[in-house]
């Protein structure tokens, strides 16, 4: 009940309710109230941890890396439990994470970002099967295929991540793409727009075909118990 204590959104009797209310909705037990930290699962933590910011009933909710250190049986009961959520309560989800597959799932738009720079910015659809920089590309190379897929090339990046302490000058991805041109090291590039509601922030965007993978993604399996 701390959030709503400090948010000033209930007291005594009604916070009880509330905070009861709340642990079922994220597939908990009123028993597990009772509970000490270390008695619970990664997954059980994970979905106490969207019971406190769902208590405050937030339009906003900002998920950074939530699935990350779970197994995958119980990524996709995470994940499937905050789109339940989400339709029900018509929540929106900054969603932060590193896995392109968990994003396919969960997003409806998707910002790629490298060393705190905006590289690429569109709906799900364009970014997935359209990529227009070179930095993502290489996060799509990294989700599984089928095995009856046909393989993509394999892409191999050279150089390390910059210094965020001291950027180079132009492009941020400049070490580790191997498009790069001398235009990339002397300029920044800025956003702009590169089809429907698409944007990157490439110098060469026009010269490169760039391999995406489908932006369709079926609800991943799970038979984990609900309650893991």
């Amino acid at each position: 009940g701390e959030p709503l204590l400090v948010n000033g959104l209930a007291r005594g009797r009604e916070i009880e309710e509330r905070v009861a209310k709340t642990i079922e909705q994220v597939g908990l037990r009123i028993e597990h109230l009772r509970r000490f930290p270390h008695s619970f699962s990664g997954g059980q933590r994970q979905r106490i941890g969207i019971a406190r910011a769902l208590v405050v009933n937030p339009s906003l909710i900002v998920a950074d890396e939530p699935v990350s250190a779970l197994d995958v049986s119980i990524q996709a009961q995470i994940l499937n439990l905050l789109k339940d959520l989400q339709a029900e309560y018509g929540l929106t989800y900054i969603f932060v994470s590193h896995n392109m597959a968990v994003i396919r799932y969960i997003s409806d738009r998707i910002a790629v970002m490298y060393a705190g720079k905006l590289v690429e910015l569109g709906e799900k659809q364009e970014v997935l099967s359209h990529p227009r920089h070179p930095y993502t590309e290489l996060l799509l190379a990294a989700v599984p295929r089928t095995v009856n897929r046909q393989r993509g090339h394999r892409i191999i990046t050279p150089g390390e991540p910059p210094d965020l302490m001291s950027l180079p000058q132009g492009c941020v991805f400049q070490n580790r793409c191997k498009y790069v041109k001398d235009i990339c090291r002397q300029e920044e590039p800025q956003l702009r727009t590169v089809g429907s509601n698409h944007f990157a922030s490439c110098h060469i965007v026009e010269e490169l075909t760039l391999q995406g993978i489908s932006a369709r993604a079926a609800a991943p399996a799970s038979t984990a118990p609900a309650t893991a």
